[in-house]
């Protein structure tokens, strides 16, 4: 069994899975880097408030928000996959959430999947720095 840990894809093989598929590895991978930034600077915290916390960053309307910053700053390659996802048909929509932040969360998840998934780690780690100081901005 390969080691799915460090296996990386081609952007060809990127390409050709679906854009929902990418959101949801994107999503995981966004949660868990929140979730490790939480902790890092909030020893004291206990799960339940790192988690209430996170939410801040990962809900729609947060990540539409890190969409309208980033959008003018990415690369040909990028703005494909966010336009996949966020065009991608879902067949739901969170009751939480309106229809465009859900849509533009969808695509910031499918580009952080396509990311994740072809090792642009140097990238990623930016992307995901810009999202912290967007939030916290916010905040």
């Amino acid at each position: 069994m390969e080691n799915l840990l460090i296996q990386q894809l081609s952007d060809e093989e990127v390409r050709r899975l679906n854009p929902l598929q990418l959101a949801l590895i994107g999503d995981a991978a966004y949660e868990v880097y929140i979730r490790n930034y939480i902790l890092l600077n909030n020893r004291e915290l206990n799960a339940h408030k790192i988690h209430v916390k996170a939410i801040k960053f990962v809900k729609a309307k947060a990540q539409s928000d890190i969409m309208l910053v980033l959008e003018n700053e990415l690369l040909e390659a990028e703005e494909y996959f966010y336009k996949r996802g966020r065009n991608a048909k879902s067949p739901t929509v969170p009751k939480n959430a309106d229809v465009r932040d859900y849509r533009n969360a969808t695509g910031f998840e499918a580009l952080i999947g396509y990311l994740y998934l072809t090792g642009k780690n140097e990238r990623l780690e930016s992307i995901f720095k810009k999202c912290v100081q967007i939030i916290e901005e916010k905040s």
